[in-house]
């Protein structure tokens, strides 16, 4: 790496710490002939991945339009855009790991559903009815009926939504 003021190649890292987004790394460097300090950043290249629609189509993973779904179905849920990120960055991280370039979009929706479910159930069913194309009230009835029994005993009831809240 070059100096950007004086092109020397003499470095020092003064200051490495992780970025805000945890993206990549964060190196404050100090030229040692003209003593001039600037940032770097260094991140991993990653190799990118392939969504396969439906109807067979390939879309490249976008992140932003995973955040932009969890978002409808939360919408008006008292759930942070950061919980929402790091839901994105979980189901990002597991499909890297898995290796594969290639990734049936019904494979990322059911990464959502399972974890909707345990963060939101009434976000669960929004998402749940747009992503398994409910047709008609009876299948939004049984994914329901499904969710309270799958509560059962496991965990208690919420309390039900203060009057004002619509």
């Amino acid at each position: 790496m070059r100096c950007p003021y004086c092109g020397h190649h003499d470095l020092k890292v003064v200051d490495s710490r992780d970025s805000e987004v945890r993206e990549a790394i964060r190196r404050r460097r100090e030229c040692l002939q003209c003593g001039q300090r600037y940032t770097t950043y260094e991140r991993i290249e990653t190799v990118p991945f392939f969504v396969i629609k439906k109807d067979g189509r390939r879309e490249d993973f976008d992140p932003h339009k995973l955040f932009t779904g969890l978002k409808k179905a939360t919408e008006k849920r008292d759930i942070s855009p950061e919980r929402l990120n790091g839901i994105v960055d979980q189901i990002e991280a597991d499909l890297r790991r898995s290796g594969r370039v290639e990734i049936p979009s019904g494979e990322i929706g059911e990464m959502v559903m399972d974890r909707l479910r345990d963060l939101d159930e009434v976000a669960y069913i929004r998402f749940a009815s747009v992503y398994r194309e409910f047709m008609d009230l009876q299948q939004v009835k049984r994914q329901i009926e499904q969710v309270l029994s799958a509560r059962g005993s496991s965990r208690p009831a919420p309390a039900s939504a203060s009057p004002g809240r619509r």
